[in-house]
């Protein structure tokens, strides 16, 4: 597989206008982000109208929730040529692949994995806090994401890695206000259809206040659980465990927040029973990995210690930076992207597949020029 940089897709104007611009200049990685779901749908035993089916059943309650989100993701479908159930299969993917497995009776076999941490500044060497996470999922998405620049007239601009045709998955707005996310399983999830996570993590990311962040995460109705990890320039951050409908919130300790993909919640866990550690048993010691490597750096972290944690191989292949790794289902799983932030300063550097590629491209949210350079 090549490893090549995620390509910067630049939309401004009204919802359908960047819409628009966005399928225009995403097109081929939109259509190959589509395949790659439609295809597992169609392996799994469901045709196209059956497709359509499942994501059918999230635009109603998408129109209620976000109407300039919907009329966006038109624009993308127009502007890639492609049909909009296809674009709401990559932005409720993650839902309509469970969805379709519970009709089918079929476990998942396959979560999104993800190591994610933040620094505060007073950890840091520079005085800025520091954000960062591995995103673990089909190693064929290094070939299927972008960076989207979105500039907006009614708020922050924002700056996100997601999914080709995605709303957004990590990312930073200018307010400071940066978002992560790991997978989470428990016994609460699917009882009802929620807002698939792209809308809210955009959402998030279109907050010009930390506080009104957290409320759009901490509030609004899922259909599965998910932890997203928020933070703000301004100096501090928050990880909401979330379930379906509650969330639970963890703290920084001693300036650092590290979270894998099992509930830490003492609260969570006497309320709801953790369901998904059969699929990733090594989330029990990526996160303490992390930390430890993190700790021994306290008080003088730099961007390039939270990399090189980030790049931490203990357990191989069930390690933080995981390499391409065939699963018993036959897709091929990876850590797809690094993804370290720093909001304060507008920047956001990204390797693809980095267990095997150390090469980092930088992507500012406020200037054209990008530099490619080697992670230390």
């Amino acid at each position: 597989m090549t490893v090549t940089p995620f390509p910067l897709v630049e939309i401004s104007g009204a919802p359908r206008a960047r819409g628009r611009l966005y399928g225009e200049q995403a097109r081929q990685r939109i259509a190959a982000s589509v395949d790659l779901y439609a295809g597992s749908l169609g392996r799994l035993g469901f045709a196209k109208p059956e497709i359509d089916r499942f994501t059918a059943a999230f635009r109603p309650r998408l129109t209620a929730f976000a109407p300039d989100l919907v009329e966006e993701m038109e624009g993308i479908a127009e502007g890639a040529g492609v049909d909009f159930a296809a674009i709401m299969l990559v932005n409720a993917r993650t839902e309509v692949l469970q969805l379709a497995r519970r009709e089918k009776g079929i476990a998942d076999d396959e979560p999104d994995g993800c190591t994610g941490a933040v620094v505060l500044p007073g950890e840091t060497r520079d005085g800025d806090l520091i954000h960062g996470q591995n995103w673990d999922w089909r190693a064929e998405c290094a070939e299927t994401s972008v960076v989207v620049r979105i500039l907006r007239d009614d708020g922050p601009d924002l700056l996100t890695f997601t999914e080709a045709g995605g709303l957004a998955r990590s990312g930073f707005n200018s307010a400071g206000i940066a978002i992560t996310a790991n997978y989470l399983e428990s016994d609460r999830d699917y009882r009802e259809l929620g807002i698939p996570l792209p809308f809210i993590r955009r959402r998030a990311l279109e907050a010009r206040h930390f506080a009104l962040a957290l409320k759009v995460v901490a509030t609004t109705p899922k259909s599965g659980s998910n932890n997203m990890m928020l933070s703000t320039a301004e100096g501090y951050a928050v990880d909401l465990e979330c379930a379906p409908d509650e969330a639970f919130a963890i703290h920084p300790d001693r300036g650092m927040i590290v979270h894998a993909n099992h509930w830490q919640s003492a609260v969570a866990l006497s309320k709801l029973r953790e369901t998904g550690l059969a699929d990733v048993p090594d989330s029990l010691y990526r996160d303490k990995r992390v930390e430890m490597l993190l700790r021994a750096r306290q008080g003088d972290v730099v961007v390039d210690d939270l990399k090189a944690a980030l790049f931490d191989d203990f357990g191989s292949p069930f390690c933080v930076c995981r390499p391409p790794l065939r699963k018993e289902g036959g897709n091929l799983s990876a850590t797809v992207a690094m993804i370290v932030m720093t909001p304060a300063q507008g920047v956001m550097e990204i390797a693809p597949l980095p267990a095997v590629n150390r090469t980092f491209t930088r992507y500012d949210l406020t200037m054209d020029v990008r530099a490619t350079e080697r992670a230390a």
